[in-house]
């Protein structure tokens, strides 16, 4: 994916010597990426590695590779991976770096990415991680998960640097469950700052969110452990206090008294 995270990524890869392909759908973000080398709609001033390579062709992007990271909206992530999937040999492994669940049936990521390409490695990226952050190579702590410890254990070996520590967990509902809902309480902090109710508010709200979080987690069957964690609480201190947060930056606005859809229509992000 071309967005912000996905380009992050792909700077990370490339820092630690490798030759990611970053694949785009939007042909004129491919032509700008490649001519200016960087990301300007959505991640402006950070220069791409010269390892890297964009393209909008599935094909060229996944032709070969061992690993597939998808980093995509979570709206458009079942749409990606039916045009991904024929592409995609049994032995690639795909990593999921979205957060969010599929609006039609609730499905998480890894569930849609399992559906579309049966038998392959499955894990995910979540934790405290903006984006921009990441691309600069400042010190960011995040969760890789997997269903097989083998998996989690060889992305985190791949991936880790010593600015991007990795940490594994086999509770991938978990992660998933704690990485979609906590935009949520963002929003609803973004709308108490908005209104000047107070930081007492504020804490009371991120508090009593990760107390629901984590009920409905478990009743799902995620260990509670795992909201306790940087898939859990981490993610949420940051989502709905970071200064870059899209979440919390959205129920500032709505608190300004714009609509869900003038808000939106503000950024290119998601």
């Amino acid at each position: 994916g071309g967005g912000s995270w996905g380009t992050a990524l792909a700077v990370h890869l490339g820092r630690l010597g490798l030759a990611p392909r970053l694949w785009a759908r939007d042909t004129t973000l491919v032509g700008l990426m490649r001519s200016k080398r960087e990301n300007s709609w959505y991640l402006p001033d950070i220069p791409l590695p010269e390892t890297l390579t964009v393209t909008s062709d599935l094909a060229e992007a996944l032709g070969g590779a061992g690993l597939a990271i998808v980093a995509v909206p979570s709206h458009a992530f079942d749409a990606v991976m039916e045009v991904a999937a024929p592409h995609l040999g049994g032995g690639v492994t795909i990593l999921s770096a979205t957060k969010g669940l599929e609006p039609e049936r609730s499905r998480r990521m890894s569930e849609v990415a399992s559906a579309r390409c049966p038998g392959s490695p499955i894990a995910v990226l979540s934790g405290p991680t903006f984006a921009r952050e990441v691309a600069l190579g400042l010190p960011t702590a995040a969760v890789v998960a997997s269903a097989d410890p083998d998996v989690a254990k060889a992305l985190q070996h791949r991936l880790s640097s010593p600015e991007f520590r990795l940490y594994t967990n086999r509770d991938v509902l978990g992660v998933e469950i704690g990485g979609a809902l906590k935009n949520a309480i963002a929003i609803a902090t973004g709308i108490s700052d908005g209104l000047r109710l107070g930081e007492n508010a504020r804490a009371a709200l991120i508090t009593r969110g990760l107390a629901e979080i984590t009920r409905l987690g478990v009743a799902l069957g995620a260990s509670p452990a795992t909201f306790a964690g940087l898939a859990g609480i981490g993610d949420l201190v940051l989502t709905c206090t970071g200064s870059l947060s899209r979440n919390h930056a959205l129920g500032l606005a709505l608190a300004r008294g714009k609509t869900f859809e003038q808000a939106r229509g503000e950024t290119r992000m998601v």
